[in-house]
């Protein structure tokens, strides 16, 4: 059995990780987890990317892009969606569309 610490009680398995966000004013993260090895699989961010203005929309499509890229280096295609606890609106929204644009399932 996986313990989790997180709050949100989505977990992620070696077959199926799980794709986390973490958002701020000025920036968003993506990273794809699995939870039963505690090991971070890809990650993306617009601090990686460089992208000046991190708080927008127009942010979060790059990064979901980025991580529908990382994933199919990582060779991953299918991941459990976790929003951090957040709405599933605005920027959470358009990374989970973007990643899924670049044919990452969940």
């Amino acid at each position: 059995a996986v313990v989790s610490t997180q709050s949100t009680g989505v977990i992620g398995t070696k077959d199926k990780p799980r794709l986390s966000i973490f958002r701020s004013l000025k920036n968003i993260e993506a990273q794809i987890i699995d939870d039963s090895a505690h090991k971070t699989l890809a990650a993306a961010s617009t601090v990686s990317l460089k992208i000046k203005n991190g708080g927008n929309i127009e942010a979060a499509k790059k990064v979901g892009e980025a991580i529908a890229q990382a994933a199919k280096k990582a060779k991953i295609t299918t991941v459990v969606f976790d929003r951090g606890g957040n709405l599933f609106h605005g920027r959470v929204k358009a990374l989970a569309e973007a990643a899924k644009e670049k044919g990452l399932k969940f």
